[in-house]
């Protein structure tokens, strides 16, 4: 189909098509997209630029670094993927959404420019995505990594600061077996001579030596920057002096470390004054669906969309932080691409009843499956919708109901109860 015939698409339309661009759905790589990238003029944004990575903790640690930019006055602009509810949600121009006829804009832009070079759905959002984030110019751009780092499309920036937040076990086919591997793939945002921060308290070998060997400059959670004891909050020390903080309004003891490297990356930034007072009035204010997200009511819900071992594991944490009176059930279901036996051990302290179910789709996990992996006695259901119906049936006043196993997962729980993000 000639271009110009899809200059009238919807949003839909454009994403529909997208799905069917390119042979592969996840194909890394930066010869593409940086090519369509240079000849839109997107390689060098004028704006200050954060690059957010790691295996778990990334959405959240951009939700900080956004909310304290705001807070400040800052114009910024936040790339985040994948979305929960709406695509809309991948960029926000300072808070704000952008509109999906902006979006139809820009994909027409990166249409036109790419010739015949096949994108990925993924590359030609994310060229959007600066291509709309230039139309606005922000002072701070802040992106967040989709898989990987080194190969991901996100890294044809050049970051002013670059995070990785923590490193566990993910995507396994494409990043490798271990931690050194995967650590190895997260620290290819590191740039020679700027901050290398990374929040992970034990980060791989492959990151530290990595940072070494390009010359970066590394802040390490515990070393250079970290959390202490504070009255009434919490307390940040590194570079340029300490913060007394309020806690966060992410919840769980896991997110003080990605404030203090939201922080930390705050501080580094060249030529962007941040005061205390909006660092923290941005880590009391900060908001990201589906982390842990609560819906209170006489049967508490929770939706968080972790769907691998180290995310349960910081989930099972968070959850002991925050008991109920009442049982704990967990609605699961995943990917099959993804370890569902890892995150079940992770989280089979904390839950008391289980309810498996399945997910549509070509990589969706049947509700069969996830069955072999738990409890006799277990609930089962075809997808999430009726496991919501027969939860809010089964579960007790003062019982909480947790949600979990992959975004799809939290998405359709989230429908099916009528909750916006």
């Amino acid at each position: 189909m000639p271009a110009a015939l899809r200059s009238d698409w919807s949003l839909a339309d454009w994403l529909a098509w997208q799905e069917t661009l390119h042979p592969k759905g996840i194909d890394l790589g930066l010869e593409r997209v940086r090519a369509v990238a240079a000849r839109l003029d997107l390689l060098q944004p004028s704006a200050r630029t954060i690059v957010v990575g790691g295996t778990n903790g990334k959405g959240s640690t951009l939700a900080f670094l956004e909310a304290m930019l705001l807070a400040a006055g800052r114009r910024v602009a936040a790339y985040t993927s994948p979305h929960l509810l709406r695509y809309e949600e991948r960029l926000r121009l300072d808070g704000r959404e952008c509109p999906a006829g902006d979006w139809c804009r820009a994909f027409a832009a990166v249409d036109a420019a790419r010739d015949d070079q096949s994108l990925t759905y993924f590359e030609f959002g994310t060229l959007a995505a600066l291509w709309l984030a230039r139309a606005f110019d922000p002072e701070v751009l802040v992106l967040e990594v989709g898989l990987g780092g080194r190969l991901d499309a996100v890294n044809i920036i050049d970051a002013d600061v670059a995070i990785v937040t923590t490193i566990g076990i993910d995507h396994t086919e494409f990043l490798g077996p271990d931690r050194e591997s995967i650590g190895c793939e997260k620290a290819g945002i590191y740039r020679p001579g700027r901050p290398a921060i990374c929040v992970d308290p034990s980060p791989p070998a492959s990151l530290l030596a990595h940072q070494q060997a390009i010359g970066a400059r590394p802040y390490r959670f515990g070393h250079e920057f970290g959390v202490r004891e504070a009255r009434d909050g919490w307390g940040w020390w590194g570079p340029g002096g300490g913060l007394d903080l309020p806690w966060p309004s992410l919840a769980g003891p896991h997110q003080l470390a990605n404030a203090a490297g939201a922080v930390a990356a705050l501080r580094l930034l060249p030529s962007i004054e941040v005061s205390g007072a909006a660092i923290a009035s941005g880590i009391a204010a900060a908001r990201l669906a589906g982390r842990f997200q609560i819906e209170s009511g006489a049967v508490e819900w929770v939706f968080d969309v972790t769907h691998n071992p180290h995310g349960a594991a910081v989930l099972a944490e968070t959850l002991q932080w925050r008991p109920v009176t009442g049982q704990t059930w967990l609605l699961l279901a995943m990917l099959a691409d993804k370890d569902a036996a890892g995150v079940i051990t992770a989280l089979m302290p904390v839950v008391d009843r289980w309810c498996a179910a399945g997910l549509d789709g070509a990589r969706g996990r049947p509700v069969e499956s996830m069955l072999a992996l738990l409890p006799a006695g277990t609930m089962a259901c075809k997808d999430v919708t009726a496991a919501c119906r027969q939860l809010e049936s089964a579960a007790q006043p003062g019982d909480r109901v947790v949600v979990c196993g992959s975004f799809l997962t939290v998405a359709e729980a989230m429908r099916a109860r009528h909750i916006t993000c």
